[in-house]
């Protein structure tokens, strides 16, 4: 896997600095060091929600509580330094960064979706960033993989407090009721994309509409995993 993949990035052809040490990196976004350094999910993990596993193809939280997502492609952990990147993105509007998660993510992909949907953010969230970075990543994925990216069938009509700042378990809660689906999605294979899942309550809250909506398969695509403590 190249992590320094890029999408018809015309800058690129001239030389570049690391983006997370700043030392020369050719073409690279990243330099060689930084990118060997990334924390890549081992290979043997959770089919459903992308927890890495000693053995077997199913977690025991999704043995017990499926959800309502069938499957989970996850690159990394979130962990430095792609929490970093990530988070410089987020909420540093480095969109430089977009082409470099989308790649990554786009090369990972291996099951087929009709279509990909982006996490939706509440309309507050985005005048506060100035865009979606679900929607910024899933433009590079479907460039790469040739699936349609729609946008606008599922909305966030609930401003929620940020997930990141509840303890797990309150993360269920917090989401609930914070999503719709327009769209008649019957017998659909849908992908959803996103940046980081964490605890999946997100993901899975918006995987219960598109169920509603008549997806017949739910996958969710993210760059990074957070690993439990």
């Amino acid at each position: 896997m190249i992590l320094n993949y890029c999408l018809n990035n015309s800058h690129l052809l001239l030389p570049q600095a690391c983006l997370l040490c700043g030392a020369a990196s050719d073409r690279a976004l990243l330099c060689a060091a930084c990118n060997a350094a990334l924390p890549r999910l081992p290979c043997v993990r959770c089919a459903t929600c992308a927890l890495p596993l000693p053995d077997g193809s199913l977690c025991g939280a999704c043995l017990s509580h499926p959800p309502r997502y069938d499957s989970t492609t996850a690159v990394f952990a979130y962990a430095f330094p792609v929490d970093a990147l990530i988070q410089r993105f987020k909420y540093g509007g480095s969109l430089a960064i977009a082409p470099l998660l989308s790649g990554v993510l786009g090369s990972a992909v291996a099951e087929p979706a009709d279509l990909i949907i982006p996490m939706p953010l509440s309309p507050q969230r985005v005048r506060e960033r100035g865009f979606n970075q679900a929607l910024e990543i899933a433009r590079g994925v479907g460039r790469m993989t040739g699936i349609p990216v729609v946008a606008g069938v599922c909305r966030k009509i609930v401003e929620t407090r940020p997930q990141a700042t509840l303890p797990w378990k309150e993360r269920t809660k917090n989401i609930r009721g914070a999503f719709v689906c327009d769209a008649d999605l019957s017998g659909k294979r849908v992908a959803v994309i996103d940046d980081v899942m964490t605890s999946g309550a997100t993901v899975n809250e918006l995987a219960r509409n598109l169920r509603r909506a008549g997806a017949a398969h739910i996958s969710a695509w993210v760059v990074a995993r957070t690993l439990p403590r």
